[in-house]
């Protein structure tokens, strides 16, 4: 059942899925330092101030409750800007070229077989053919 559940674990698609959950997390994070330190202070400079700022105060702080309530809707903002810009990233560099190769299959344009024989194979195998051919 051990040796089962390792070739379970190892199996490629595991391995590739599990650097891909890497790869986007990091990617993500990227995006989010992006949207951080340039879209979000370009955005501010237009509009006057950061989308990290932007907050609603839906109850003032009182001596029994310090805090308050605040609703930052400029955090919502800056995150929803990171998934629009993740979710392009994604279309443009992985989508689009993977219906791109899709379609060139499809047409018989691009195989998964092995390359196409050189040119001294094609010349062998006729050479074979024609010896082996009968007289």
């Amino acid at each position: 059942m051990i040796d089962e559940f390792k070739r379970f674990l190892f199996r490629g698609n595991i391995v590739d899925l599990a650097v891909a959950v890497i790869l986007g997390t990091a990617f993500a994070a990227v995006v989010t330092a992006f949207t951080e330190g340039v879209i979000s202070p370009l955005i501010g400079l237009v509009a006057g101030q950061s989308f990290d700022t932007l907050t609603i105060t839906l109850k003032e702080p009182t001596i029994e409750d310090p805090a308050g309530v605040v609703l930052a809707y400029g955090a919502v903002i800056t995150a929803m800007i990171n998934f629009v810009l993740v979710a392009a990233v994604i279309f443009f560099l992985v989508v689009k070229p993977m219906q791109a190769i899709q379609a060139r299959r499809a047409s018989g344009e691009v195989t998964d077989d092995t390359p196409a024989p050189s040119d001294e194979a094609i010349l062998l195998t006729e050479i074979r053919d024609l010896l082996a051919a009968p007289r």
